[in-house]
């Protein structure tokens, strides 16, 4: 399955009042895999950020002044998410903005070229009902340093937010695994049963490096040595 990350920096809040995207980055995930196939490009405007918006990213009107408006890469980025699904924090801002400079454009919506969305946002606030859940929250949630994050830039929240995706879905967050084990009356005297013979089932070497990968996961996550590791000494 090929997943986008992905994120948008903009001159303000609202599209309709004239609001640019100015900053998009994208993060490719294969099969839950980063690939390093990434998508970063600036965007001129042709307008000037909200004092707010300029706040949260840093991105001056003379920075941008010599970067290419959004026709000149809207190509690029078509071909580059089409037919993937799309993972944003906050699907509907980043959205909006998408097909507002599409619609600007006389393309069909940003929606159109992809294969579904899922809003880490909306997952977040499932997970974790009533408790922060900023990307910045999410990151101190599941150890995910994000201390090189001292403005919002597109393609270094798409990064993050592939981290905190893949720590949200991994299955299993926590080290611990309560099993309930039922008792059934069978009217057979267990003490009688003859134990079978137990076999030794090897992992395969694809296995292995699967289950390597996993663990450099988590040795990530908590940056250090997982208790997976260590128990394994």
């Amino acid at each position: 399955m090929r997943q986008i990350v992905l994120d948008t920096e903009t001159t303000g809040i609202n599209p309709k009042l004239g609001n640019r995207i100015l900053e998009i980055g994208c993060v490719e995930l294969v099969n839950r895999k980063l690939t390093g196939n990434n998508f970063h490009r600036y965007i001129n405007p042709q307008r000037d950020s909200e004092e707010g918006a300029l706040n949260v990213h840093g991105l001056t009107t003379e920075f941008l002044a010599d970067k290419p408006v959004f026709h000149q890469v809207v190509e690029e980025l078509r071909e580059y998410i089409r037919g993937a699904q799309v993972i944003i924090h906050n699907a509907p801002f980043d959205l909006a903005f998408l097909n507002h400079e599409f619609r600007l454009l006389n393309l069909p919506p940003f929606d159109d070229h992809i294969d579904g969305v899922i809003d880490t946002l909306a997952q977040a606030k499932e997970m974790r009902p009533g408790k922060r859940n900023s990307l910045d929250a999410l990151c101190d949630h599941f150890g995910i340093s994000n201390a090189h994050r001292k403005l919002h830039g597109a393609l270094l929240d798409a990064e993050l937010l592939a981290d905190v995706y893949l720590a949200m879905t991994r299955g299993q967050n926590s080290l611990g695994m309560d099993i309930v084990v039922e008792e059934v009356s069978t009217g057979i005297d267990l003490s009688q049963v003859a134990l079978a013979e137990i076999f030794v089932l090897r992992a395969a070497d694809d296995e292995l490096a699967a289950h390597e990968e996993l663990l450099n996961g988590l040795d990530k996550a908590v940056k250090g040595a997982c208790v997976w590791r260590t128990a394994a000494v």
